[in-house]
Formats: C-alpha cells, sequence, structure tokens
C-alpha cells in the first residue's frame, strides 16, 4: 500500500461529455492515483474543496491499450478513473472556476 498523501490522490477532473451531464446531479469524475483506496479518495476531496461531502465513491481501473509502430510494440499507461457522488446538502465542486 503506498503512503499517499491527501493531495496526491486526486490528480485532475475528467472532462468528457458524460462527465458533464453528470455535474447537474453533483457527480464528479476524477483521475486518480492507481493506488489510491476509496476511502483515500472520499477523504482527499473533502479536505482539497471545503464544504464537500462525499455520499459514495465508485472507481473503474483501466489497462493501457495495445499500440504498435511497426514491428514495436507496447502499452499507454494505465490509469484510474473515480466517480465521486455528492450529498444533497453538500457545496458543489468547481471544476471551471468562473463558469
Amino acid at each position: 500500500m503506498a503512503d499517499l498523501k491527501y493531495y496526491d490522490v486526486l490528480l485532475s477532473p475528467t472532462t468528457t461529455e458524460k462527465s458533464m451531464t453528470l455535474m447537474s446531479d453533483k457527480c464528479y469524475t476524477f483521475l486518480v492515483h492507481k493506488d489510491a483506496t476509496k476511502i483515500q479518495i472520499k477523504e482527499a476531496a473533502e479536505k482539497m474543496f471545503e464544504g464537500v461531502k462525499v455520499a459514495k465513491v465508485n472507481t473503474m481501473n483501466y489497462d493501457g491499450k495495445l499500440k504498435r509502430r511497426g514491428y514495436t510494440k507496447g502499452r499507454t499507461s494505465a490509469r484510474k478513473k473515480a466517480l465521486i457522488k455528492l450529498t444533497a446538502d453538500s457545496k458543489e465542486i468547481e471544476v471551471f472556476p468562473g463558469l
């Protein structure tokens, strides 16, 4: 188990069309550290964003895609994604400040 600090857990928000529509339901999608647990993700979100209360965390592990360049084969890096659902009385996370 990795010794992760809360600021190392959440790497970046995911800005896809589906994740943007989920933001209206207080669901936010983040790329997270590969070794982070659901408890660490919940604590990191509550510490990094003031007034946020996390109700539920779902995680998804993605293997790297197989890529080729001529005869050379390789894989892209693996990643982990977390879907963070906030409580009804929680403040919203401002992914894009000023919007």
